[in-house]
């Protein structure tokens, strides 16, 4: 086939933006009184009231939508909310962007992103579960928020790309292995040992408008290699793998946050893929390193038209 390069502000590198104010978004004392009503009122994502402050995430549904992909909420007070209530404000802040999606077997509406001391090298363990560093992928839905409840010790940086900018530098510079990344790989659901676990599908969909979304995460195309319905890697889909990884560890494509408390960082999954890096954290468990995770659609991704 023949794969052509993405063009719009989906497409944007580290440097160019890395001093830029336009993907920041700070809370003012009102927006965050009004967030602290709502909580209080208890009413549930349907009836999180945020007069002010829905103009604003309307504005944020529209960066992630037709924009660079990428927002930082920054101000949220948790400082000033109970556990239970900063995951209701997080509820309710994401749910004016998209529609909750559930997470997990039992479907909970929320994560929290914690070290509980799971071992990375087992297939079971997810990514929120432990404090090792995590290399750069999306995670499913249209986008992802993660609130910070209370940072790390030191590390938990997150990076983030965009993967249409990686995406063309692969159609510029290698057009042949461009291609691989519209045919079938292996993933692994984790779910078990069962052929259920195992799915194919590209990393790149093109999509309506002349976009298209990409879905990787290099640890679970490398763990389905254990389905005994997998093959392994081509030598191409080794090299894709290989050219991947060095380009989102390129500064040049790279972009820094350092999560303080109450940063709300929402990605759109379809042209952002994230990572993180190692963290050590406090011995006190009141004041280790957390964050809440929440996946997204009917973001209204059909008007996209960059990615």
């Amino acid at each position: 086939m023949a794969v052509a390069e993405v063009l719009g502000p989906a497409e944007w590198l580290g440097a160019e933006v890395r001093n830029s104010d336009g993907w920041r978004i700070s809370l003012d004392e009102r927006h965050q009184r009004e967030i602290l009503d709502a909580v209080r009122t208890e009413q549930g994502v349907a009836g999180f009231q945020l007069p002010t402050l829905e103009l604003i995430l309307r504005n944020v549904r529209e960066q992630l939508v037709n924009g660079r992909g990428f927002v930082l909420l920054q101000g949220v007070p948790v400082g000033e909310m109970s556990e239970r209530q900063c995951e209701a404000a997080a509820l309710g802040l994401a749910g004016h962007v998209g529609r909750i999606l559930p997470q997990g077997p039992g479907g909970a509406p929320l994560m929290h992103v914690r070290d509980v001391g799971a071992d990375p090298a087992r297939t079971a363990t997810r990514s929120y579960q432990h404090s090792g560093r995590l290399g750069y992928h999306s995670d499913p839905g249209d986008a992802v928020a993660l609130l910070c409840v209370r940072p790390a010790k030191s590390g938990g940086l997150s990076s983030i790309v965009s993967s249409v900018a990686v995406h063309n530098e692969i159609v510029r510079t290698h057009p042949d292995l461009a291609e691989v990344l519209y045919q079938p790989w292996w993933h692994d659901r984790r779910t078990g040992d069962g052929p259920d676990s195992f799915y194919a599908k590209p990393l790149c969909t093109p999509r309506p408008g002349g976009g298209v979304s990409i879905a990787y995460g290099p640890d679970y195309l490398r763990s389905a290699l254990r389905g005994a319905c997998v093959p392994p890697f081509t030598p191409a889909q080794v090299q894709v793998m290989d050219l991947l990884d060095r380009l989102t560890g390129d500064p040049r494509f790279t972009l820094t946050m350092d999560l303080r408390a109450g940063d709300m960082q929402l990605l759109n999954n379809h042209v952002i893929l994230h990572s993180r890096t190692e963290y050590a954290d406090y011995p006190e468990p009141e004041r280790r390193r957390h964050l809440l995770r929440l996946w997204l659609e009917d973001l209204g991704m059909e008007g996209v038209v960059d990615a």
